[in-house]
């Protein structure tokens, strides 16, 4: 009997534990917005692709192109695209997360199931996307409760506009309704194509997105999902044999054929001189789409082919003009935007030199003549035709790492980050452990314009500092329907 009084008090505080991190417009102990139905234009953009409500679904994500895509699985078997939102903010640079408070958006193939749907999330909607998975473990990489929710605020997690959020949360509530146990959520650097395989070929993380594409590829060329295994630190994807358990799985011809073509045509790529660059943000980006827009003379230059995706993609900015934000996170980090830096095959940065140049010569009879107003423009002299040589092209200088010389860094970037940390953060997506020698070619040092000191960025949202709004422990993930149990709102970690 002693037993009943204090099961009442843990009944109690429990309740107002789930209480205090609930958000508003309770309706049976879950927040009325995860009962929002699909809205009426993205039905009928299912009809008109023979989609139904139910019908499984399977989500992608892009950090450079800051674009997640939603896909269906149609009566064939065969997935088709729904529909593309722009991302609103992803923290970070690309590449894998790979520690807790690193800041990463995660990259890789993680499921989702009902229980990872959080109806009470106090950024509107959100779910988790499974991050740590079993690649993720094997790795040694730490952090969880990566979601994807509403809010445009990120510390690792890709924010979606609150409107954005409730029609993807609407869209996979259907499709568990449906019968669907789980759904794939693919995240990627980037497009997996062969001018971005090409480019990024010297980045560290170069390995790594080749796995990923041989996941990618699966897909692409048959539209179906990819079964995942891990062995040994790497993904295999393939079909039936790779779900029981095969490190070794068949190769579709198809999708090796894919594979080949685009192997091929990244070697071309290289071989015309595709340079090898690497991608630096100050921290994370946005889909363009939210950014100040153009005048309204110069949106109507748009082809109607550009204006047909624009329409298809639901991109057309003056709907996502409306969109509420929220606390948009760093915003001068965004301001920045992201910075192209040619590099090595060690990964190192490396600096153009100088072309040779020449001003162009006074026309005759221009003698004399007011020149003031001319225009100097630089030309590369031509080798001398009696040689067999080639024309002689810019030396490359490397650069030593930051690590080992952070003036030498400091000097080829300048003043591209607004405080020593984002610089360091930058420094360490860029640079190598290892120190390398600088080129004997010298290079004149340039003073960084003078400018005035950069404020200190404002710290993310309170929701990535890894603990609850209302303190409590987070609530541990399980495989159950968010409707029979509401879950207390944990907080996004970085």
């Amino acid at each position: 009997m002693a037993v009943r009084p204090l099961a009442v008090i843990a009944a109690a505080a429990m309740a107002i534990s789930l209480g205090a991190c609930q958000d508003g417009g309770l309706l049976g102990g879950a927040s009325t917005r995860s009962l929002t139905p699909i809205p009426p234009q993205t039905l009928s953009l299912m009809q008109q692709k023979g989609m139904s409500q139910s019908d499984p679904i399977l989500i992608r994500a892009y950090k450079k192109e800051a674009e997640m895509e939603v896909w269906k699985r149609g009566s064939d078997g065969r997935y088709a695209l729904l529909k593309t939102y722009p991302i609103c903010r992803w923290s970070g640079q690309l590449g894998p997360k790979t520690k807790q408070g690193d800041r990463q958006a995660p990259e890789g193939f993680y499921t989702i199931t009902p229980g990872q749907m959080n109806p009470n999330s106090s950024y509107y909607l959100s779910f988790d996307v499974g991050y740590p998975n079993n690649f993720d473990r094997a790795n040694g990489r730490t952090g969880n409760y990566i979601m994807v929710h509403g809010t445009c605020s990120s510390a690792g997690c890709f924010a979606m506009t609150d409107a954005s959020m409730s029609e993807i949360y609407a869209i996979a509530r259907e499709a568990f309704a449906g019968g669907q146990r789980a759904f794939q959520f693919q995240s990627y650097p980037f497009r997996m194509t062969a001018s971005n395989i090409a480019r990024s070929r010297n980045d560290p993380n170069a390995p790594f997105w080749k796995n990923l594409k041989e996941g990618s590829d699966y897909f692409e060329a048959l539209r179906d999902e990819p079964r995942v295994n891990v062995c040994g630190r790497r993904y295999v994807f393939g079909g039936n044999d790779v779900a029981a358990g095969s490190c070794t799985p068949r190769v579709d011809p198809v999708v090796a054929e894919k594979s080949s073509r685009d192997a091929q045509e990244v070697a071309e790529l290289v071989a015309k001189g595709t340079p090898a660059m690497r991608i630096v943000y100050d921290d994370g980006g946005q889909n363009p789409v939210f950014r100040p827009q153009p005048p309204q003379n110069a949106l109507a230059s748009l082809t109607e082919s550009e204006k047909d995706k624009e329409k298809e993609l639901a991109y057309a900015a003056k709907e996502y003009a409306r969109h509420n934000l929220g606390e948009v996170s760093r915003p001068e980090s965004l301001a920045a935007g992201p910075q192209e830096i040619e590099v090595d095959a060690k990964g190192r940065p490396v600096l153009m030199a100088a072309a040779p140049t020449t001003p162009i010569k006074e026309a005759p009879g221009k003698k004399g003549k007011d020149t003031k107003a001319a225009t100097v423009v630089a030309k590369q002299e031509p080798a001398p035709a009696e040689t067999a040589k080639p024309a002689a092209t810019p030396a490359r200088i490397s650069v030593a790492d930051a690590e080992g010389d952070p003036s030498t860094y400091k000097k080829l970037l300048g003043n591209l980050f607004s405080n020593a940390s984002s610089a360091a953060q930058a420094a360490e997506a860029i640079a190598p452990t290892t120190t390398a020698a600088v080129s004997s070619t010298k290079v004149a040092e340039t003073k960084p314009t003078d400018t005035k000191a950069a404020e200190a960025k404002t710290a993310g949202p309170a929701h990535h500092t890894g603990a609850r709004k209302d303190g409590a422990a987070p609530v541990a993930k399980k495989d159950v329907p968010a409707a029979t149990k509401p879950q207390a709102s944990a907080a996004p970690h970085n």
